[in-house]
């Protein structure tokens, strides 16, 4: 029997919450993973002018691969399940992070990279301690734009068997029409959308906090 939306949600409130926990942690994980890398890819190419604009080619040309398409080609692999998602959600998010990481890096002043060797620095304590930190809001930037993208890319895990408020959605869409089916359909919808806005928020406390007389926020 149909109901109202929010008789909806009451009723489906714990399955929800669990499916957005999933959903959540999905995502951030994966997004630490893009970092990991996409900070590690950027170091190793932003002397390069070559092997910056390659790494951006490479990953770029990533994102242009159509989610369904991607994650269909992963299932023969990989399988079904948490798998799938977790290379395609990473291989998505690298974009903006090795994109960020390049240009951070690229901008800091070389007169204080000169000043860092000059006071004993190795090459290894320059990159840590003074590249690194003048790079930060850039990469902060681009990891939480990578976030966002993931958010919603994460929802169309659920075709590879994936977890997360994907499910709701596409069992939503496919019984379009059905008793419910477009209250599910907004219900794992609106889930996402909250997660967004509420993974931004701390994104945005996070830059508030950690770049101060940084450059940026």
């Amino acid at each position: 029997m149909a109901v109202s939306f929010w008789e909806f949600l009451g009723d489906r409130w714990n399955r929800l919450l669990v499916e957005a926990l999933l959903h959540l942690s999905a995502v951030v994980q994966c997004t630490l993973l893009a970092a990991v890398l996409g900070v590690g890819i950027g170091i190793a190419v932003h002397r390069s002018p070559l092997g910056s604009a390659a790494a951006i080619a490479v990953t770029s040309a990533v994102l242009t691969i159509p989610s369904f398409a991607l994650l269909g080609l992963l299932i023969p692999v990989l399988g079904l399940g948490a798998e799938p998602t977790v290379v395609a959600l990473v291989l998505y998010g690298l974009l903006p992070i090795v994109r960020n990481t390049i240009v951070g890096l690229a901008g800091v002043d070389g007169a204080v990279r000169d000043a860092a060797r000059g006071v004993g620095m190795s090459r290894f304590g320059v990159l840590t301690r003074v590249e690194l930190r003048l790079a930060w809001p850039a990469i902060l930037t681009g990891t939480r734009v990578a976030a966002q993208m993931l958010m919603g890319i994460a929802a169309i895990a659920a075709y590879v068997r994936g977890p997360g408020l994907g499910v709701e959605i596409f069992a939503g869409l496919t019984r379009a029409g059905s008793a419910n089916a477009t209250n599910q359909a907004i219900a794992g919808t609106l889930g996402v959308v909250v997660l967004a806005l509420a993974l931004d928020g701390v994104f945005a406390l996070v830059g508030r906090r950690t770049t101060r007389g940084a450059g940026g926020g």
